[in-house]
């Protein structure tokens, strides 16, 4: 009978826990060295979004330097019908000191860009295999990889930086 009302109490623990995380303020990791960022990235995981809908597979996003220091986003997939979709982006560095809070614009009129959205980095792997991007109201998230696939052992880590930040790791899509 003990364990039973042990395990119930961690339980109880676990999901105040979680409850607790979301409704924290996001934090971001510490310092992101934009140069090593920089490159091509493979979607393993995302929480569903409309701008994405048509992809099903191949999803990756290349970041480039520009001359202005912003950085070039150019996101491609594959869709339903075998063709390959492509975003051009700009984002841009909103927190210098981390450079782990960026924003970025699909949007451009006329040259301006008109609607920005957040992108924090929330973890990143040391090596920078892998990252976990977020949003501060959690209601977009993305899980990329310098490789098509994460590890085991990445994947477990990936799973629990999502709960310390208070996301629900169900709600995230896998690509494989």
């Amino acid at each position: 009978m003990l364990p039973i009302k042990m395990m119930a109490v961690m339980s109880l623990f676990v999901g105040l826990t979680a409850a607790m995380a979301e409704t924290l303020p996001l934090t971001t990791v510490e310092k992101v060295d934009l140069q090593r960022y920089l490159g091509v990235w493979h979607e393993v995981a995302r929480i569903p979004t409309t701008f994405q809908r048509k992809c099903v597979s191949d999803i990756t996003a290349t970041y480039t330097l520009r001359d202005d220091g912003k950085i070039a986003v150019l996101n491609q997939c594959r869709k339903k019908d075998g063709s390959m979709n492509r975003a051009e982006a700009v984002a841009r560095v909103v927190d210098k000191t981390s450079n782990a809070k960026l924003q970025v614009s699909f949007v451009s009129l006329l040259g301006m860009r008109l609607f920005w959205g957040d992108y924090w980095i929330i973890g990143l792997d040391s090596e920078y295999q892998w990252v976990v991007v977020g949003h501060p109201e959690r209601k977009y998230g993305w899980i990329l990889s310098r490789n098509p696939e994460l590890t085991g052992a990445e994947k477990e880590t990936v799973l629990k930086i999502l709960a310390e930040k208070g996301y629900d790791a169900a709600l995230f899509q896998w690509a494989r």
